[in-house]
């Protein structure tokens, strides 16, 4: 039964994975692109709320921190984390 179970999860094991890894890969490489975008909509939201356009400066604002590092990115890189430490476990019980 064991066995069976083993030959069942090792593609799931092997698919998640490679699906991390991809994940991974492509966040780093988004990193730069979402620093740039943050850094934009920052400057764009202090040039409109010194306007008086606040209201649009301030969606603007939430905008760049969703785009920052600390925003949208950051909550990727948590998921993918939390998929990994799923994976692990799933690899450690196939084991024993």
């Amino acid at each position: 039964m064991k066995l069976v179970l083993k030959l069942l999860a090792a593609p799931l094991v092997l698919a998640v994975n490679l699906f991390v890894r991809a994940c991974a890969f492509l966040l780093a490489r988004c990193a730069f692109l979402f620093q740039i975008a943050g850094t934009v909509l920052a400057l764009l939201a202090l040039a409109l709320m010194l306007t008086g356009a606040v209201k649009n400066g301030l969606f603007l604002l939430l905008l760049a921190f969703l785009a920052s590092p600390i925003g949208l990115p950051m909550l990727a890189v948590k998921l993918l984390g939390g998929l990994a430490s799923v994976n692990l476990t799933v690899k450690q019980k196939m084991q024993h």
